[in-house]
């Protein structure tokens, strides 16, 4: 009885011991600082259930720039109807020459008018032309002796620029401009009297340097205003002009545009050769986004 005892005794001490150790294995294999779930799917104890997890998938790279992003080339052409006041001078002969606003159409002989533009994102090339022939049969001599005077006037411009967007908004846009602009102005002089006719012609060529700048502003999806400047000298003791221009968008490539267009040009050398001239009128034309 006591050997059976004994041997009891053996077996519940055997037996506490092994899960005494059982016990202390499991708990050296959990991690406290990891979920429990996790613990048990790793220890064995329990199998994990959930499906899989799938790597989340990277969001999607974006494409380089293309290089050619940005870039735009637009074209103008334009019918500009011109008056003209002032003073012109050939041979040291002046005239005084004033064409009224309701004068514009009749003035305007001819001409040839355009602008285009390069764009690539901040910088843009814009260029300007003119060639148009202007007349005043009205005009009044300065010197003593004709009774009538007619002034025929034949201008060429060309006005190369370099701009730079200051402020490119969602609704206004304005840009510094800076480059030249070259004149050409042939004169012809006629001077009638009661017995005499006589005519004088004169041209000269010269190059002024001009800086100024382009504000834009959208009212609306369809319709845009447009004001601009440009004031310099060189060849000429001064040379401005301003321009306001209303524009509507028939199509996002095409824009209809009427505007007032005004230039003053102050040509004196020591040559007998006077184009002291304000030029001014209402301008149509059109915008084609050709990028």
């Amino acid at each position: 009885m006591k050997v059976a005892n004994k041997l009891s005794v053996v077996v519940l001490v055997g037996a506490f011991i092994a899960s005494f150790n059982a016990t202390r294995a499991l708990a050296q294999k959990i991690d406290f600082d990891k979920p429990a779930s996790q613990q048990l799917a790793e220890s064995g104890v329990v199998e994990d259930a959930s499906p899989a997890q799938t790597p989340t998938t990277p969001a999607p790279q974006k494409q380089a720039t293309d290089s050619a992003e940005g870039l735009g080339f637009s074209v103008a052409p334009y019918l500009w109807f011109a008056g003209m006041h002032g003073t012109a001078g050939v041979n040291n002969h002046l005239a005084s020459v004033h064409a009224s606003f309701g004068d514009i159409f009749h003035n305007l002989d001819m001409g040839l008018m355009g602008a285009a533009e390069t764009r690539y994102k901040k910088f843009g090339a814009p260029v300007d032309f003119v060639w148009m022939k202007l007349s005043d049969e009205k005009a009044s001599p300065f010197e003593r002796g004709p009774t009538g005077t007619k002034v025929k006037v034949t201008e060429t411009m060309l006005a190369p620029k370099v701009a730079y967007r200051l402020l490119d908004g969602e609704m206004v846009k304005v840009d510094g401009t800076v480059g030249i602009r070259y004149l050409h102005v042939g004169t012809t002089l006629e001077l009638e009297s009661t017995d005499t006719f006589r005519s004088f012609y004169q041209s000269a060529n010269w190059v002024d340097y001009v800086g100024g700048g382009r504000l834009v502003a959208t009212l609306s999806p369809k319709v845009q205003v447009t004001v601009l400047g440009d004031a310099g000298a060189g060849g000429a003791n001064l040379d401005y002009q301003l321009a306001g221009i209303l524009g509507y968008k028939i199509k996002p490539s095409i824009i209809l545009q009427g505007a007032w267009r005004y230039m003053d040009v102050n040509y004196r050398p020591s040559s007998g050769f006077v184009y002291d001239m304000t030029t001014s009128g209402v301008l149509i034309g059109a915008t084609f986004n050709l990028k």
